[in-house]
């Protein structure tokens, strides 16, 4: 069993994965080569279009051999490339817009293919038109055929044949047509007998429908030696073009895996979950598909180590599976049922399940035995994603305990992300104090004694073993014996372990929590000195421009004194005030104090502050990121405006010139359409902007490439990208100056 079929088989994914299979028109490995966003985006894209499904086809890597060896190919193998080119200009007429559109235009099938195309029907038989030969010899089969039909007919009405005749109908034995008569037969008609029944009647071909059986055998031989001849031809003609066949074969089996991706989803009303560069795992209403009621799984499992403990049959190995039938299903963008939006699911190089009971009598090896050779495998690993049920199976757990700490330790040092599950306190609450592992218990209703499949983070859970096993008809009297010989004093130990796990985990909270406050404040401290030095530095420049006009002033009244002339002393003089009158002391402008997530006002527009720096602040309006002076904020009890759908023009003042963080190009043509961007840039990169977006429609495409080829070209632009769903899609560009 190869490592796909295994991990399917541990993660319940059996019956999913024959499901999905089923929409694909072949056979083929579940992952996807290439670019992994790019893969998504067309599946998304694909989940807008109706079109029909495209047919089954057979794997063609052996006629791509042959035709490479110059081999001939039979015509039912030549129509399985047919019906392949046929999907996809089928494909091409639907006239699909975006990413995927592109892409489906640029397979471009040559002539000699198309030609190759139109020799067949529908069911895949050879035109008539391809060869004269081929009706005739067609016309020719047919007459022969009717020929016998008339025969057997008038056989069957003849008065001299008719005493011998068991019945008046034709019998098909082995495919051949025969009648069925009695014995003497041979005094009226010659006949070769092929059958006899259990009543001694003799099944016959007479000698006349035999000679008319070989002369249609010698016409059908005649059919297929051209027949052979146009499949001669035909694959000369595909040899010359294999590069072409193995290309758009490749690309069929892409297209294959994007639309049984969308086909399953739509069926089953399952969403999409693009994996990210972390190793965070965040499950929101999450349903493992083995499950026909499933109770949704919500879970955050953002640190390394996730220990799920708590009651018997409570659902804790089912969690397990989901957590990592979620990353191996996002893994190879299969369709799952979660809240797509808020899961988030990060990328990991492979996904390991050690869940089952390794014990094996015939290479002799024990549970725990087993489980040791399974551990000592993944130290040679990283990037990992493990689940582990009943980590101590198999062994004393308080030994297993220590043991299974100190290799999770190393595990975690090795980038390795791990789903724990446990019966046993020791190993939690020895784990409960590093805060690179999460606890969560699986929830026991005890009024009611029973499970109820949902679970709490952040505590060590009960096993309920007693209250199990009367649930489960183990009369009372021997469960409170059992009780009694526990004792009191482990019952209380159990609970001071869950008790002193739960306070460390409210310890470390407030750590954390003290912590983060701390960098704020020395984050604010460091703006703050970085604010004054930086009003040090004008003031020092401010007192020597005074300097420099005192001085100037101080020269000019010498000036003044050194004339004779009445009119000319007061000319001087006036000059001198003039310049005095420049030296303006102006009370320095005091900045008020703000905080990453304020709600400000920045001229017209209303926004939220993300970043800040001593004199500057970064904030983000409509979904745009704006630099801006501190000194021109003002706070604002008004939340900013949503982002509406129809597209809005927003503009801020800055000097005399007028720069937006926004621009249309919907109806414009290519040259008019640059000759505006390259203005928009020049005035967003006078007005200090770091970020823009640019409207440029779908359509056929021209505008958006003559956007982004300028875009590339030009030497402020830091990058750009595509615009989220809701700021206009691919019909828009986020630009990054």
């Amino acid at each position: 069993m190869n490592h796909r079929d295994k991990i399917v088989k541990q993660l319940d994914l059996t019956g999913y994965i024959e499901q999905f299979e089923g929409f694909l028109a072949r056979p083929k490995p579940l992952f996807m080569e290439g670019d992994r966003s790019l893969h998504f985006r067309f599946i998304k894209v694909l989940e807008t279009v109706e079109f029909k499904a495209p047919p089954k086809v057979k794997n063609l890597d052996d006629c791509w051999m042959r035709l490479s060896k110059q081999g001939v190919l039979g015509l039912d193998e030549i129509f399985e490339a047919v019906k392949i080119v046929r999907y996809f200009q089928y494909l091409k007429n639907l006239k699909i817009e975006n990413e995927l559109g592109t892409w489906l235009a640029e397979i471009r099938v040559p002539e000699p293919i198309i030609e190759i195309e139109r020799m067949f029907d529908e069911k895949g038989n050879l035109q008539d038109s391809v060869d004269e030969r081929l009706a005739s010899l067609k016309v020719a089969i047919k007459q022969n055929r009717e020929a016998i039909r008339q025969t057997l007919s008038r056989m069957l009405n003849s008065s001299k044949i008719g005493p011998y005749l068991v019945d008046r109908q034709i019998h098909y034995v082995n495919d051949e047509e025969a009648l069925l008569v009695r014995g003497g037969f041979n005094h009226v008609m010659k006949a070769s007998i092929i059958g006899r029944t259990t009543a001694g009647f003799f099944y016959v071909i007479p000698e006349s429908i035999g000679k008319l059986k070989d002369k249609e055998a010698g016409i059908a031989s005649k059919l297929e030696e051209l027949y052979y001849e146009i499949a001669k031809k035909i694959s000369l003609t595909m040899a010359s073009w294999l590069k072409f066949w193995r290309f758009i074969d490749k690309a069929y089996d892409r297209f294959d895996h994007y639309q049984a991706r969308m086909q399953m989803a739509r069926f089953s009303d399952l969403s999409f979950v693009l994996p990210n560069s972390s190793d965070v795992i965040k499950l929101v209403d999450f349903a493992h598909p083995a499950l026909s009621h499933p109770k949704p799984v919500t879970i955050d499992f953002s640190k390394n180590v996730l220990m799920i403990t708590g009651v018997n049959a409570g659902g804790k190995t089912m969690l397990l599976k989901s957590i990592l039938a979620s990353a191996w299903l996002a893994k190879y963008l299969l369709p799952m049922k979660c809240d797509a939006k808020a899961t988030k699911i990060g990328s990991f190089k492979q996904i390991e399940a050690i869940i089952e009971d390794p014990q094996n009598v015939k290479n002799d090896i024990s549970t725990f035995a087993g489980r040791m050779r399974q551990f000592s495998q993944l130290f040679s690993q990283n990037g990992v994603l493990v689940g582990v049920d009943e980590i101590e199976l198999g062994t004393d757990s308080d030994e297993a305990a220590s043991l299974f700490k100190v290799m999770i330790e190393e595990l975690i040092r090795r980038k390795i992300k791990i789903v724990i599950t446990t019966h046993h306190k020791r190993l939690a609450a020895m784990m409960a104090g590093d805060e690179r592992v999460e606890l969560v218990a699986a929830v026991y209703d005890e009024k009611n004694q029973v499970p109820t499949y949902t679970f709490l983070q952040g505590i060590i859970g009960k096993s309920y073993a007693f209250e199990t096993a009367e649930r489960y008809g183990v009369p009372k009297n021997i469960v409170q014996k059992a009780r009694v010989e526990y004792g009191e004093d482990k019952e209380r130990l159990n609970e001071l372990i869950e008790r002193s796990s739960t306070l460390e985990k409210e310890l470390r909270q407030k750590r954390e929590e003290l912590e983060q406050e701390i960098e704020a404040l020395e984050k604010e401290k460091g703006r703050f000195k970085e604010l004054n030095d930086s009003m040090e530095r004008e003031l020092l420049a401010k007192k020597r421009e005074l300097e420099a006009i005192y001085n100037e002033a101080t020269k000019q009244a010498r000036e003044a004194l050194k004339q004779k002339d009445e009119r000319a002393i007061h000319r001087k003089l006036n000059e001198a005030h003039k310049t005095v009158k420049k030296a303006k002391i102006e009370t320095p402008k005091r900045l008020e104090s703000f905080a990453v997530g304020d709600k400000v006002k920045y001229r017209k527009n209303r926004g939220v502050i993300i970043a800040l720096k001593a004199k500057e602040a970064t904030i983000e309006v409509d979904g745009m990121k704006l630099r801006v002076p501190l000194s021109e904020l003002k706070r604002s009890g008004n939340p900013p405006k949503p982002v509406k759908k129809k597209q809005v023009q927003v503009t801020l003042e800055r000097s005399r010139a007028t720069a937006g963080v926004k621009l249309d190009l919907h109806g414009l043509r290519s040259e008019e359409a640059i000759e505006r961007l390259d203005k928009f840039l020049s005035d967003a990169l006078l007005a200090g902007f770091d970020e823009v977006l640019v409207y440029h429609g779908i359509g056929t495409g021209k505008l958006a490439y003559a956007v982004r080829t300028f875009l590339k070209e030009h030497p402020s632009v830091k990058e750009f990208q595509d615009a989220p769903q809701h700021m206009g899609g691919f019909g828009a560009t986020i630009v990054k100056l």
